[in-house]
């Protein structure tokens, strides 16, 4: 039993799996998946089963290669099925998991707004408390002009 030097990188070791980017690989099932609900998909699809059915009904004896029932054309057509159905979930899965980033994100970022929010509506009502101790214009004039008649009856008033 040899001990593992944790100052020292691991052997590489060779596996007879090959190795794939999961990555990458999620890129190209999203594309197909993509393709595969398309309208051009569903016309190519139509024409490649119209001309393989066709000819092989229609053309000499000796050039037909699937006679009616046609049983390779369902074998090609399920073997097409088993694989687009695993890439369409694969592709639903990581829209799946970037909705919920984007989900998340988003929560986020409300929270912060609504902080925000709260933060301003406190600093609009203590300035509203504090402009109600300021003194206004009007309030201003109104308190001048007393003082003014109130200085004209004392100056007016005998001695």
């Amino acid at each position: 039993m040899t001990s593992e030097r944790l100052d020292q990188p691991r052997e590489l070791r060779r596996s007879l799996r090959p190795h794939y980017d999961p990555e990458a690989f999620g890129r190209l099932s999203e594309q197909i998946a993509r393709f595969l609900g398309t309208a051009r998909f569903l016309v190519y699809m139509t024409v490649f089963v119209a001309v393989w059915v066709i000819w092989n009904a229609v053309a000499p004896e000796s050039l037909r290669f699937d006679p009616y029932p046609f049983i390779f054309l369902t074998l090609m057509l399920s073997l097409q099925a088993s694989y687009a159905a695993p890439l369409i979930l694969l592709a639903q899965n990581r829209q799946g998991d970037r909705d919920r980033i984007q989900y998340e994100q988003d929560r986020e970022t409300a929270e912060r707004n609504q902080a925000e929010i709260e933060y301003l509506t406190r600093e609009i009502a203590g300035l509203r408390l504090a402009l109600n101790e300021v003194t206004t214009r009007d309030y201003l004039r109104t308190e001048l002009t007393r003082l003014v008649e109130e200085l004209k009856g004392d100056a007016e008033a005998p001695r």
